[in-house]
């Protein structure tokens, strides 16, 4: 199964509370932290939701 790495590069103050919730449902507690996910279709779901605050990269 293909891995990804989700990098938080952008604040999320600002944005809608429930794309902050998304952050940390990712894993994300701080800026520029990096996380490794299954590809799975709720983690692009996810992935999409908050695709202005984060770059994602193949594993």
């Amino acid at each position: 199964m293909t891995k990804l790495r989700i990098t938080w590069v952008k604040s999320g103050i600002g944005y809608a509370e429930a794309q902050k919730r998304t952050l940390k449902a990712l894993g994300l507690h701080r800026l520029n932290q990096s996380v490794t996910h299954d590809d799975s279709a709720s983690v692009r779901g996810m992935i999409i939701k908050v695709r202005h605050l984060v770059k994602v990269e193949e594993a």
